[in-house]
Formats: structure tokens, sequence, C-alpha cells
């Protein structure tokens, strides 16, 4: 049985878990100004943990294309008191930065897991996970997120992608961080065009053959709107499709907005398969 070490949590990675996604942010793209308060954002991560939300992720920083850099102080200001109230909750909370200063606080307010977007090349950040017990997410992402998306471009999309990975997965294990606590992420639309997208989603299995759980987050990203040609807040039913793809193809987390509707979807996958 495949498991996720996460500092006193073990996931089963048995059926594919759900991360729901908590922005405490005024300028996320989804739901930027809606959880901008501690209060707001926690009510909401407890309604996605009753939803079904087995990891509640926290993001002081909006990772947007061209989003403004935040300062530590302020996202610290932003997601400790967040992450506080719900680890006292004996929930699993992931903190979604950048920064090892943010990642040293959070770890210590009670995170269970560390999602980056850069894969942990910050100075520290290594050094930060290795002297935790915290599970870490590792993305692929071309670029900054004030530049990412100006002309990305890859000669093989996903045999570079794949490789990038492999590496940071290395780093990792050299610097002392046990596979059991590390998941990977291909980042779409981290620095990639729709073609990218589609062909990174298509050929998504070949990324399981790193051997550690491979997470995917489309939530409402420009990719499906492109594709359905719905705005931001009417792209859950392309969401849930693109989700299910990737659980066809591997994916043991799917980092989401709508919990509800993922659980479901999932209910229906999961009864399929042990049938």
């Amino acid at each position: 049985m495949a498991t996720l070490h996460a500092g006193a949590f073990r996931l089963s990675l048995d059926h594919p878990l759900i991360m729901g996604i908590v922005n405490v942010t005024p300028d996320s793209f989804s739901d930027g100004s809606r959880l901008d308060s501690a209060a707001t954002a926690i009510d909401h991560a407890l309604k996605l943990a009753e939803q079904g939300a087995d990891i509640l992720d926290v993001g002081g920083e909006s990772t947007r294309p061209g989003a403004s850099f935040v300062p530590p102080d302020e996202e610290m200001r932003r997601v400790l008191p967040v992450i506080e109230a719900l680890a006292g909750r004996d929930l699993v909370v992931s903190v979604d930065t950048r920064k090892p200063e943010v990642m040293r606080a959070a770890l210590d307010a009670g995170a269970a897991m560390v999602n980056d977007v850069m894969a942990l090349r910050e100075p520290g950040a290594l050094e930060t996970l290795a002297g935790s017990l915290a599970a870490v997410c590792l993305m692929h992402m071309q670029g900054e997120p004030q530049t990412m998306q100006q002309a990305p471009h890859y000669d093989d999309v996903t045999v570079e992608v794949g490789k990038f990975l492999q590496d940071r997965l290395a780093a990792c294990e050299a610097a002392g961080i046990a596979r059991d606590r590390i998941v990977i992420d291909p980042g779409f639309g981290f620095g990639k065009t729709l073609e990218h997208n589609l062909m990174l989603l298509k050929q998504l299995r070949s990324l399981t053959q790193l051997g550690v759980p491979l997470l995917a987050g489309m939530s409402r990203k420009s990719m499906l709107g492109t594709l359905s040609g719905r705005g931001v807040g009417e792209r859950e039913f392309a969401g849930v499709a693109a989700h299910l793809l990737a659980v066809m193809r591997g994916a043991r987390i799917l980092r989401v907005h709508n919990v509800a509707a993922m659980r479901d979807a999932l209910a229906i996958w999961n009864a399929v398969e042990e049938t």
C-alpha cells in the first residue's frame, strides 16, 4: 500500500486524494478578495474539509501569470493564523509557498506539507524540508510567475518536465528528504502554452515512472477556459473532466477549488475501479 508521509500523518494513496485550495490573497485569479481575511479563509477551509478534502493547501501569494511579489512578512501574516487554526483541528495542512522563511514559520505553526512552485530551488529551502518530517510537492515551472507565460518554449515538454522533476527528486534525496515524503507536479499552466498543457496531460503516465505520487492541478485555469469558452467561475465541469483524465493517467492527488464536485466524481471512479 503506497503511503505519503506528511509530518505525523500517513495518507494512503490507494485512492486519489483531494487537495482543497485555500487562497488567502486579495489578487488570486479565481477567488481573490473573497478569502483575504483569516476568519473567512478558515471558515472556507473547514467547509472544504467537510466536503471531503484530504489536504488543505493554504497560500498567501498568488502565482497567477503576472502576479506581484509578496514580501515574506506579509505572506506570513496572511497564512499563519489560518494554518494554526486548521492544524489545531488535526487537519492535514499544506502551505503553498516558495519562500524558505515562510516554510519554516508554517511548519512551526503545524503545516504537514510544503507545496513549492520553485521545487525547493530557493537557498535554504532544501535544508528547511530536510530538517523536518513534512511532505513536499515539487512543481515544474519555466521562468517566474511574473514572466512565465511570455512565449514559453520546449523541444519536448514531457521529457523536459520529467528531467527537471527527476533532478529535483535526486536533490531532495541527497539532502536527506525521504522518497515517501515527496510528491511531484508537472505544473499545468506554469510556463506552458495550451498545447504544452494538453501534451503533458496526454502523456502524464510517463511521469509516474519517477516512482513518487503525482499531483495534478488544473482547477479553473485558462487552459480550461480556452477549451470550454467559460469564464473563471464556470469551469468546474471542465475541471472535473480534466482531473479525471489525470487520474486515468496515474495522478494520485488532485488540487481543486470545488472539492464537493471532485469528491462525487471520484466516488464513481473508485466504485467502478473496485468492481
